[in-house]
């Protein structure tokens, strides 16, 4: 999304790639994962005490009945394996991402036995039609100068100081991303970002872009309104009744995305200014 929205000046914020994601924030992103897993050990010891009844429960499923299609499997890993190497194959295939997503979603289509019809009741209209009407809007926000005034105000405040811009960019990311769902807090800070790199005299790879794809995805984390995929696992565990209330994903969603945040700030000093 970040390399996607441009002005009528043709302006591109940022033509960031999959292999891009993979060289900046790979490791950070194994770091945190290590760090997630400490933190889950900490905030839920308690669910981690050895029960007897629950163990045997566990040792007596069979894991292959939960694979009801094994064909399908293989033939939907084997897509999968195709549209991953298509992503990191992007300066070579010259194929955008949503290309190469669209073409593995049809190819499995083609070759399953799954029903057209079947595919497409699953998926989600609503929140596409959700998506087309927000960059419709960011659209118009950049076409009446909303968005460069925005970015004027911003570039007036950081001036040119790259380290003091990209940590408040990751902080304030953060905090509005966890009560902004950070899919549009993204489309809209795209083109602000955009701006700001132009005006710091930046190329296409600067480190305001990975502080405000940090800052908004951990933000994200911070309560269940913050990031799609919240919801959705609320739902999934309401429906299996093991309900989570807003206010007991954000006690523990605050603590993760508050450890984590700081830990991208460090990281963001170290790779990209104090190491540089």
């Amino acid at each position: 999304m970040l390399g996607r929205i441009s002005d009528r000046h043709h302006r591109q914020p940022g033509r960031l790639t999959f292999n891009d994601f993979l060289v900046h924030l790979a490791p950070l992103a194994a770091v945190l994962v290590v760090v997630l897993l400490v933190l889950c050990r900490v905030m839920f010891r308690k669910s981690f005490a050895y029960d007897d009844d629950r163990a045997a429960e566990i040792m007596a499923l069979e894991e292959r009945e939960a694979i009801r299609d094994p064909r399908l499997m293989v033939q939907g890993l084997i897509v999968l394996a195709l549209v991953v190497a298509g992503f990191v194959l992007h300066p070579v295939l010259h194929y955008e991402p949503s290309i190469v997503a669209l073409l593995g979603a049809g190819l499995l289509v083609a070759v399953s036995e799954v029903e057209t019809n079947d595919v497409l009741a699953e998926v989600e209209w609503p929140t596409l039609a959700f998506f087309a009407g927000l960059f419709i809007m960011i659209g118009g926000l950049i076409d009446t100068g909303v968005v460069s005034e925005v970015s004027r105000w911003l570039a007036n405040l950081i001036g040119g100081n790259s380290l003091g811009g990209s940590l408040t960019l990751l902080g304030g990311s953060a905090v509005l991303s966890g009560v902004v769902d950070n899919i549009p807090y993204v489309a809209t800070m795209a083109p602000i970002t955009s701006d700001l790199v132009r005006d710091m005299g930046g190329t296409g790879h600067h480190v305001l872009w990975w502080a405000l794809a940090l800052g908004a995805d951990l933000g994200g984390n911070a309560t269940a309104i913050g990031a799609s995929a919240n919801v959705v696992v609320l739902g999934i565990a309401e429906r299996n009744r093991q309900p989570i209330s807003f206010w007991q994903f954000t006690k523990y969603g605050l603590t993760v995305t508050a450890v984590t945040v700081t830990i991208s700030l460090a990281y963001v000093w170290l790779r990209y200014f104090a190491l540089a």
